[in-house]
């Protein structure tokens, strides 16, 4: 076996598992941006686009069951500092919530908005199907988007 290909399997694993690891933070209350990632992996062209694609949408996805379960299991907590939403976050992803209902998961790609939006739908209790259908159809649109950019302005 070729020792540079075991270490380029190796290098790629380690590029793979960094970027879910940037789209599952990116998809918590943490200030991560994932999008420059995946884009900049995909605009190298070493790199498989599905493999890109599934990894990041698999990391941002399961970051937001995060968030729904820190909404679900955690609000008792709300009023301690550490605390990941502040009082007019969570009021203004209320409000957006309750004007959409659950269809305002669809919205949980958007910066700023996304995220208290989906731990707000772990307060409000939405069956968890539910929410994992409608953010995983947001975050795997986005991702498309930010690829078939990628793509255009490659070509």
């Amino acid at each position: 076996m070729n020792c540079n290909a075991h270490a380029d399997g190796f290098l790629a694993l380690e590029v793979y598992a960094s970027l879910f690891l940037t789209a599952f933070l990116a998809a918590t209350f943490l200030p991560v941006v994932s999008e420059a990632a995946l884009a900049g992996l995909a605009a190298t062209g070493d790199y498989d686009m599905l493999w890109l694609f599934a990894v990041a949408s698999l990391g941002n996805t399961l970051g937001s069951v995060v968030n729904w379960a820190l909404g679900r299991y955690l609000l008792h907590f709300q009023d301690r500092r550490w605390f990941p939403v502040t009082q007019p976050q969570l009021d203004r992803a209320s409000r957006v919530f309750n004007k959409w209902g659950v269809w305002s998961l669809l919205l949980a790609w958007t910066p700023i908005l996304g995220d208290p939006l989906t731990f707000v739908a772990g307060i409000l209790r939405v069956p968890f199907a539910v929410f994992f259908v409608l953010v995983s159809i947001s975050k795997t649109g986005r991702y498309l988007v930010v690829l078939g950019l990628v793509e255009r302005f490659m070509a």
